[in-house]
């Protein structure tokens, strides 16, 4: 018995530590009520609505933390091309631009991303690979940066 005493006991100390606003009282009683089932329900319905997540912000926190350094500290890129497209000619004067090849071998590396991705220029600045991305793009060809 003291042990239930003591459940209680904490139970109303939680309640009295978190004050519920009047305006969301009907709200928090009305979710007390639900089963688990309907609460999780509930969570993804919301989740899709507003485009958020239900994780907890600490698990999420060291990851995205992680990430945005990796994304500032990388300055050069490769730019590889993985598909030529419609306008295949206009692809090959980019990349023979770029890569200052001859006409046969600027159109080699094209024809080869027909079979699998070519880098087309590496280390590039980030400025000047974006660049090159959109030249490639306007011709019809996809590019990635990696």
């Amino acid at each position: 018995m003291a042990e239930e005493t003591k459940t209680v006991s904490e139970s109303e100390t939680k309640e009295e530590e978190l004050k519920v606003p009047e305006k969301f009282k009907k709200l928090v009683e009305d979710i007390e009520k639900m089963s688990v089932l309907d609460l999780a329900e509930l969570v993804k319905i919301l989740e899709k609505k507003f485009g958020v997540s239900a994780a907890a912000p600490v698990a999420a926190a060291p990851a995205a933390a992680g990430a945005a350094p990796e994304v500032e500290e990388k300055s050069s890129f490769n730019v590889v091309l993985s598909a030529v497209g419609d306008k295949k000619i206009e692809v090959i004067k980019i990349v023979r631009d770029v890569t200052q090849k001859g006409l046969k071998e600027a159109k080699d590396l094209v024809d080869a991303a027909a079979t699998g991705p070519q880098v087309i220029k590496e280390n590039a600045k980030k400025e000047e690979a974006e660049d090159l991305k959109k030249k490639l793009e306007a011709a019809g060809a996809n590019v990635e940066l990696k």
